[in-house]
């Protein structure tokens, strides 16, 4: 059996298991799948220091601090609405360290309580999402993929200052 195989079984065998137990597995592998990348953007953001937060890779970038900031104001976005709500977040108008960590904290409870919200019955309903609709897994998904495109760049940041990211940590 080759590596895909191996894997592919792996991932149909949990998949059974959660269902087993009474879970829709689409709904506990996205939720599996945003808690790896929250666990990285949170260590990431506490890992970095104060001046690496005012740090820019280019001129025409953001700072770190800013992308911290606008992971977290987008996921009070994307979260609230997946529930029905329109949260808009203040990260964004935050420089300091301590503010952006407690503002990235406090979109992840957004986003935690959002998938704890999740049953088959609402999974597929479909809410306004951006500029169309989206099912509400579907836009927690969209969250999670934007969250590990914005922790790529993190982590490219970390590599310039000499930090390790998070994801790499212990290799």
């Amino acid at each position: 059996m080759n590596h895909f195989s191996r894997l592919t079984a792996a991932a149909f065998a949990c998949a059974l298991a959660l269902h087993a137990e009474g879970s829709n597995p689409l709904i506990a592998e996205s939720k599996q799948s945003y808690t790896a990348i929250k666990t990285n953007l949170l260590k990431a953001a506490e890992k970095v220091t104060q001046e690496g937060y005012d740090y820019k890779a280019t001129p025409d970038v953001r700072t770190f601090g800013a992308l911290i900031a606008h992971i977290a104001d987008s996921q009070t976005r994307s979260c609230s609405t997946s529930k029905g709500e329109t949260k808009q977040g203040t990260a964004g108008t935050k420089t300091a360290k301590a503010d952006l960590v407690a503002a990235l904290k406090e979109s992840i409870a957004e986003c935690d309580a959002a998938f704890d919200a999740l049953t088959d019955a609402n999974a597929m309903e479909m809410v306004k999402f951006r500029n169309g609709q989206r099912s509400r897994l579907g836009a927690l998904i969209a969250n999670t993929t934007h969250d590990n495109e914005e922790y790529g760049y993190i982590a490219v940041y970390m590599r310039l200052k000499g930090v390790v990211p998070p994801s790499s940590e212990g290799r």
